[in-house]
């Protein structure tokens, strides 16, 4: 006999904040509709100077969350060839990105950091370029699934090694450069494990950019664990609220997602639905930007014209990038403004 929780399998909520920036370059969406077994969050955290950091991470968000929705259609063909999907959209975001700043000189060398945490009944897969956190909390200790793209690793290891001092690297000006980036060229590094995580029930995953990591692990930890019980609501409110406590006036843009899993079992495999799955006739089209929203010329018809109610140019033209609207009302796209950007520094291996 299978156990199944009274509770949804997931219980999942989102924080967004800008922080002490001036804008928000950070893209979050998660999708779990309701009473469904399984769902996926997108974050990406944009970067570039002075090229549109902003803009990145909103195309990446998009390119990213249409192409797995649709294939979340037939959650069985999905984690048939989960790694090869995960990469797919990843290579389709990335050459979007080159597109974009071909068309677009003026944002060459803008990226974005990309984490997509997949989950299906009890199992987890997922991928990560850059710096942004994949948390798993777990009988009261807190750790980091994937791979930190970032000279932060490596400077944490010269500290261990005994070749560097624990103040020195804590300040080191290159703690935060990226070694692996969403930017429309090569990325050097990317983490997708062939195999998913398998999850328990009681797990708390967090997927968030690195601006939560103002936080020290054992911050988050100490929320977790006076938390871990309530939903996520508020446990995404209280790491809020440390945040906020901490007033740094270089605190970065906030954002992440929740997922506590209260039920970690799994269906016999042919008690599991299928749907039809029409992943090999998916359009491949990538996501452009209109330099000028103009009206485009109606042509001229042979017949009378037929009257209408409204004139095309008094019709509001449809945004280029919009939020997407969550199967679930209690996680919404962020409305990110079109803004300018922060400097983040971008190491390149060749």
């Amino acid at each position: 006999m299978i156990w199944r929780s009274r509770e949804p399998r997931y219980d999942v909520a989102s924080g967004i904040s800008q922080g002490a920036r001036d804008y928000q370059e950070d893209a979050i969406t998660a999708d779990f509709p309701v009473g469904a077994e399984a769902g996926f969050v997108v974050l990406a955290d944009g970067m570039g100077g002075h090229a549109a950091g902003d803009v990145a991470s909103k195309i990446v968000l998009t390119e990213v969350f249409s192409e797995l929705k649709f294939h979340f259609a037939d959650v069985g063909a999905f984690e048939f060839r989960a790694p090869e999907i995960l990469r797919n959209v990843a290579d389709l975001a990335n050459e979007t990105l080159r597109q974009h700043t071909r068309s677009h000189p003026e944002t060459d060398g803008m990226g974005a950091t990309l984490v997509v945490p997949a989950l299906v009944e009890n199992r987890l897969w997922w991928i990560s370029i850059g710096d942004s956190p994949l948390f798993l909390y777990r009988s009261g200790r807190l750790s980091q699934l994937n791979e930190d793209h970032s000279m932060a690793p490596q400077i944490d290891f010269m500290v261990k090694s005994g070749l560097m001092d624990p103040q020195v690297a804590a300040n080191h000006p290159d703690r935060n450069c990226l070694i692996s980036v969403l930017m429309g060229t090569r990325v050097p590094k990317i983490d997708c494990p062939t195999k998913p995580f398998e999850l328990k029930a009681g797990d708390i995953v967090i997927c968030a950019s690195d601006g939560l990591q103002f936080l020290t692990n054992a911050q988050i930890e100490k929320v977790l664990g006076k938390y871990r019980k309530n939903r996520s609501t508020e446990i995404a409110e209280r790491l809020l609220d440390e945040l906020i406590k901490l007033d740094d006036p270089d605190q970065d843009n906030i954002s992440f997602t929740v997922i506590k899993v209260n039920d970690a079992s799994v269906r016999p495999r042919e008690e599991r639905p299928r749907g039809p799955s029409m992943a090999v006739s998916r359009p491949r089209r990538l996501t452009t930007v209109a330099p000028d929203h103009g009206v485009l010329p109606i042509p001229k018809p042979a017949a009378a014209p037929v009257p209408v109610a409204e004139p095309v140019a008094a019709r509001t033209p449809r945004p280029v990038v919009h939020a997407v609207q969550e199967s679930n009302p209690a996680h919404s796209v962020e409305d990110l403004s079109a803004v300018r950007l922060r400097p983040r520094r971008v190491t390149v291996i060749k």
